[in-house]
């Protein structure tokens, strides 16, 4: 019935009119906004995406999750507590002048001072020192073996004078050496770039990209319909793909990825501590019903962090199955029985937050449903993204539901579950704590072995699938829209917007139209 009525909106919808896209400039549309774009506080997803067009860092991952030189020709490492990196020449910042080794310093030294908070800290927090040993080459000094070091180097680079200026606070208009250069940010309207034509790697073809917030669904169809968005990824309503498909000049194109959905749960909680009610729960979901009813087939079920293509993941780790007789046994072990048998009442009620984003609260309604089934009330708090996401940062919640994109190094283990990473520095918003993982995580971090290191996660794993801090819901399928003006764009396991660089619209003369990567629908 929802998606029948959105169908009949965007019908009466279509007589309205828009403005013409300006010739060359691509229009992105987004569900939300970045909260900041500055490199050394963003930590949301869009701000991450939009962030590799606009900033370099030292490497870059390729679409194998691997790290590659990128503001770095190459680097070395003399012992296993020594990084040096040789710098390429050629890249530049909006003021003309080159980034240097000075401004990779500057960078780093702002994340590693304490009176700057970055969330960014914890991930470097191995790093003694910073040294400049000439323009283009800088050393990292680490007090001790850290095997995620690589992973940190991807931070994007800001320069020396920006750092300078703002120290201690994100910039309002943070700017790098990227293949764009930030023309105008708006906090929830939208980001604007244009190309930087000396980019080494490549000037971009497009004459500029207008990321435009548009909230509502049903005006991000009617906009791509009308061509005054050129491309929407993961912002589409699966109940409206098949009419999307129907449209004139939009194709739709699909690819796996590694994002992980998951129900977030704080652990302070005098139900949600007992890990009987947590096992409980995840056996009243029925995931599969969910991704087939709601996500429409655009998801596959996880059983944990990390994705069957990434190089640590445990293939036989065991994970909760929809059972709710099992939920109603192990909630009458923890304490909790039926006080009215099949009748109303509830054993106990739990709040979930999650966004205004329509198919998020349909998600939520489908998780109150499932969960009442055992005899948990759930209510339902919508809020925007901004209010939202500062509450779970801050640990201020019972349930909720994120994602975790382009997840790459699995030292993500140690930031989102060791007990030292607590709010509100911290990303482990559940406030779980264990001796056991604690240990694992640490060696992790600091073992060199890609062998040792691999069988220590697949421990982590185990574990975590016991203790369950968090709920594995699934790995979601990327989508992406786009109007027929727009060519060259692949899509990233991460949902970047990195292969925006060489992508283009309305294509010059000479140039060959190319689809762009991924499954074709």
């Amino acid at each position: 019935m929802r998606a029948t009525l959105a169908l009949l909106c965007v019908a009466l919808l279509l007589s309205c009119t828009g403005g013409a896209v300006p010739p060359g400039r691509l229009t992105v549309g987004l569900e939300t906004g970045p909260l900041t774009l500055d490199p050394r506080f963003a930590t949301d997803a869009t701000a991450a995406q939009i962030g590799d067009l606009l900033f370099d860092g030292l490497t870059r991952l390729d679409d194998r999750s691997q790290r590659q030189p990128h503001l770095a020709a190459s680097w070395e490492t003399p012992d296993p507590r020594t990084y040096v990196f040789h710098l390429r020449d050629g890249f530049r910042f909006p003021d003309g002048q080159p980034l240097t080794a000075a401004d990779v310093k500057a960078t780093f030294d702002s994340v590693l001072d304490t009176a700057t908070h970055s969330p960014k800290r914890q991930a470097l927090e191995p790093v003694e020192r910073v040294e400049v040993i000439d323009p283009f080459t800088v050393r990292f000094h680490l007090r001790e073996a850290f095997a995620p070091f690589l992973d940190a180097s991807g931070l994007g680079i800001l320069s020396a004078p920006q750092v300078a200026r703002s120290p201690t606070r994100p910039l309002a208009h943070p700017d790098g050496s990227g293949a764009f250069h930030l023309v105008e940010f708006r906090l929830d309207e939208h980001v604007l770039v244009s190309p930087n034509p000396t980019y080494p790697l490549g000037a971009p073809h497009l004459a500029g990209i207008d990321f435009k917030v548009v909230p509502d669904a049903v005006t991000r169809l009617l906009e791509l319909r009308r061509g005054t968005l050129d491309l929407v990824q993961n912002g589409i309503d699966p109940d409206a793909l098949e009419w999307l498909r129907q449209q004139p000049r939009i194709r739709i194109v699909t690819s796996p990825s590694t994002t992980y959905q998951y129900l977030g749960m704080n652990l302070r909680d005098p139900q949600l501590r007992d890990v009987r009610v947590r096992h409980a729960i995840a056996a009243a979901i029925d995931r599969h019903a969910i991704i087939a009813t709601v996500l429409k087939g655009l998801a596959v079920p996880a059983t944990g962090l990390l994705s069957p293509t990434h190089w640590a993941y445990a293939p036989r780790v065991p994970s909760d199955a929809y059972n709710p007789e099992r939920a109603r046994r192990l909630l009458d072990r923890a304490g909790f029985p039926d006080p009215d048998g099949d009748g109303p009442a509830p054993r106990f009620r739990l709040s979930y937050k999650t966004t205004t984003v329509e198919l998020r609260r349909r998600v939520a309604e489908v998780l109150q449903e499932q969960l009442a089934r055992v005899g948990i009330a759930l209510d339902i708090r919508s809020y925007e993204w901004a209010t939202f996401y500062d509450d779970i940062k801050r640990g201020n919640f019972q349930l909720y539901s994120l994602a975790w994109v382009g997840v790459e190094d699995p030292d993500l283990y140690y930031l989102a579950y060791h007990s030292s990473q607590t709010p509100p520095q911290g990303n482990n918003r559940g406030y779980f704590r264990d001796p056991v993982v604690d240990e694992l995580t640490e060696a992790a971090r600091h073992g060199i072995d890609a062998g040792e290191r691999r069988r220590l996660y697949e421990e982590v794993q185990r574990r975590l699938a016991q203790l369950l801090p968090v709920i594995p819901l699934w790995w979601t399928t990327t989508v992406a829209a786009m109007t027929d003006r727009l060519h060259g764009f692949e899509l990233r396991p991460n949902a970047s917007y990195a292969s925006l660089q060489d992508a283009w619209v309305d294509p010059p003369p000479g140039r060959a139209r190319t689809p762009s990567a991924g499954a074709w629908d």
